[in-house]
């Protein structure tokens, strides 16, 4: 029989759990905790990567973060959005994995504990089925994974991918390179990936 939680167990958990990424960060989500799914969403070229990137750094601080660049793998663009964040002051907490698809990532994870924030570069490049997701979450559950999803329309595309962003503690739907959040922790919901870039498009 699993143990029951008071009140009190709950109140200690959380303070040890939550953490902060920074003030801009926790305005817009709140004092996250690092485990759990993360979801980002938007159009191509409106700030996806730059978002991913911008969190994968604020993680690093806190704890090794695997990149699993499975669509473009370790091409140039990755590289330049890695050069763009300044990736290098986080030193050997961020790591970029070239194209590991569902087996391996899973295989490495099972045999290499020291990774505890996993991005996927995309769901639907994966070929990532809501059954796979479940039983990677389920797994892994001292982990935080965070997605990056194409979208059909204004909706993820597919039904995978839907799927995952409902079970999501956080959602990031990027437009503009603007973030609006809709986040279980709180904050004001809304992150500027980057102000030159989304003057241009809203000032249009």
């Amino acid at each position: 029989m699993k143990r029951a939680y008071s009140v009190q167990d709950l109140a200690k958990m959380r303070t040890v759990a939550a953490v902060s990424l920074g003030k801009e960060l926790d305005d817009a989500i709140g004092e996250v905790e690092l485990s759990g799914t993360w979801f980002i969403y938007g159009p191509p070229k409106n700030g996806k990567t730059s978002m991913a990137m911008t969190l994968a750094k604020a993680l690093a601080r806190h704890k090794k973060v695997a990149y699993d660049s499975v669509e473009e793998g370790i091409r140039k663009t990755v590289r330049m959005a890695i050069e763009r964040q300044n990736m290098h002051e986080v030193g050997r907490s961020f790591y970029l994995l070239d194209r590991e698809f569902y087996d391996e990532l899973f295989f490495r994870l099972k045999h290499n504990r020291k990774y505890g924030v996993v991005f996927i570069d995309s769901v639907q490049f994966m070929g990532l089925n809501f059954s796979d997701y479940k039983k990677m979450k389920l797994a892994f559950p001292d982990k935080l994974f965070v997605f990056i999803s194409h979208v059909k329309g204004n909706a993820p595309d597919g039904h995978a991918a839907m799927r995952i962003m409902q079970d999501s503690d956080v959602i990031f739907s990027i437009r503009g390179f603007k973030a609006f959040v809709t986040s279980r922790f709180g904050g004001n919901g809304e992150y500027t990936i980057s102000e030159e870039m989304a003057e241009k498009f809203y000032i249009k």
